[in-house]
């Protein structure tokens, strides 16, 4: 496949980082990121990481995750172009490991591919060993087990519900929040990848960039290292089917196709842990060909437990932009929610007003469709901008396969999709134009729900016109 960065490849801003030790210095003239400050390590998640299999280049494989979220987040992208370029220096145990070329050159090309940036990286040696983190009892010598990254988010519950009724005590949740999921399953410290290993702190002004294409990288990052450790050869991916596919079938404005879920990415993924452990790991992708309405249905079915899906957290944004009243809610009007919403129409189920900030969808005036406790305090554009995303993405979705604009673009996707997961061009496009199908009775089946005069079916239309 070709690689879209043509549009980002001319004029792109410069931004170094140097990564030191704790209590180092740099040139002023380079942003410094320090261990134990900038990327500093949670301890006891740290351990849930230790086992027989622990060695230098795991924790400097962490070292390289928060590097790269640091420098996602420490340099606000232009609104004329996409693409930045850093040049990143990181100290490493094994430095001439690190540099050699089937590890630097598919770390830069996964990086580069995900994130739509250029990526200048040199390892150094570092000045001290780091101390290893204190060992836990083995609970990883399993035959043939598998991974599984898990948030608290819909996809993430199914799936490893799904898949735990089919694996049993073979499969690995490796815990994407800094603290565990579902405290009540147990304590957390007795458990492996228990939780996000590593917090990125970003200086006073704190993030600057919300786009946050590094996330795909930490995720698989973070995966790939509990593999490696556990000795698991499969890697499954949750997300369903419209969240992998539909960002890059369907880019949001001018930027640049988002690959975080994707197999195209992954793929390098595999490459570079190839390079970096020599241990090959395959990503599996159980919903690829299944909207996420699906896949909560199967779930259901299967499991009988509504209740813990509908406790499940989906909204992009944090308590400062989602609450009421001092309550954490979902907002209600991201792309995120926007899916989640539809899904629960679409599999029958009834979540309660409250859960969000926009209480009601089916009023006719944006801001009338909130809370009545929720004050805007001048961020009513904001929210709007995130709902015209959101309508405009799941509409374009839902209009893709009938638009002869559209049939250049699905007949490549497909084909580089089946060259990708070894599969028939011709299977891969009807299972393409299922998916895509299945969307669209779901994505009109809700805007009937909502009423013609609702601001997201309005929204819709005019996206539509667009």
């Amino acid at each position: 496949m070709t690689r879209s960065l043509s549009r980002c490849s001319e004029n792109r801003r410069k931004f170094i980082v140097n990564v030191v030790e704790q209590g180092m210095e740099t040139k002023r003239s380079v942003i410094k990121c320090e261990l134990n400050k900038n990327v500093k390590f949670d301890s006891k998640n740290l351990e849930s990481y230790c086992n027989a299999n622990w060695n230098d280049r795991v924790f400097d494989a962490l070292v390289v995750a928060g590097a790269v979220q640091f420098c996602d987040h420490s340099k606000q992208r232009s609104n004329v172009r996409w693409g930045r370029e850093f040049f990143l220096k990181i100290p490493v145990h094994d430095v001439t490991h690190w540099n050699s070329t089937p590890v630097l050159s598919s770390l830069t090309d996964a990086l580069e591919f995900v994130t739509g940036d250029q990526w200048n990286i040199e390892f150094i040696a570092r000045s001290r060993k780091e101390p290893q983190p204190q060992m836990q009892r083995n609970e990883l010598q399993i035959e043939n087990p598998l991974i599984i990254p898990y948030s608290d988010g819909w996809d993430s519950f199914a799936v490893a519900g799904m898949k735990e009724q089919e694996y049993g005590g073979r499969l690995f949740r490796v815990r994407l929040l800094s603290q565990s999921v579902g405290k009540a399953r147990g304590n957390r410290n007795s458990k492996p990848f228990a939780g996000v290993p590593l917090v990125v702190k970003y200086g006073n002004v704190g993030s600057v960039e919300s786009s946050s294409r590094s996330r795909g990288f930490k995720i698989a990052m973070l995966s790939g290292i509990a593999a490696f450790l556990s000795k698991a050869r499969i890697v499954i991916m949750p997300e369903s089917g419209i969240g992998i596919l539909g960002s890059s079938l369907v880019p949001v404005g001018q930027l640049y196709e988002d690959y975080r879920n994707h197999p195209f990415f992954t793929d390098r993924m595999t490459v570079f842990f190839t390079a970096l452990f020599d241990w090959k790991i395959r990503f599996s992708y159980p919903r690829l060909w299944h909207t996420k309405a699906e896949t909560g249905s199967a779930f259901i079915e299967r499991c009988f437990d509504w209740k813990g899906l509908a406790e499940t957290r989906s909204c992009w944004r944090d308590a400062r932009h989602a609450s009421v009243s001092g309550h954490l809610r979902h907002c209600g009007v991201c792309l995120a929610c926007l899916l989640r919403r539809m899904s629960v129409h679409s599999v029958g189920r009834f979540e309660k007003i409250r859960k969000y900030v926009w209480e009601n969808l089916d009023s006719e005036e944006f801001e009338s469709g909130a809370s009545s406790d929720f004050r805007f305090a001048g961020r009513r554009d904001s929210y709007f901008k995130y709902a015209v995303a959101g309508i405009n993405h799941l509409e374009a979705l839902a209009r893709l396969t009938s638009s002869e604009i559209n049939r250049a673009s699905i007949k490549r996707a497909a084909f580089n999709l089946s060259t990708s997961l070894g599969l028939e061009e011709s299977v891969v496009r009807s299972k393409l134009h299922r998916l895509l199908t299945a969307h669209r009775e779901e994505w009109d089946g809700f805007l009937t729900s909502l009423g013609r005069q609702s601001f997201v079916a309005n929204l819709s239309r005019e996206g539509r016109i667009l």
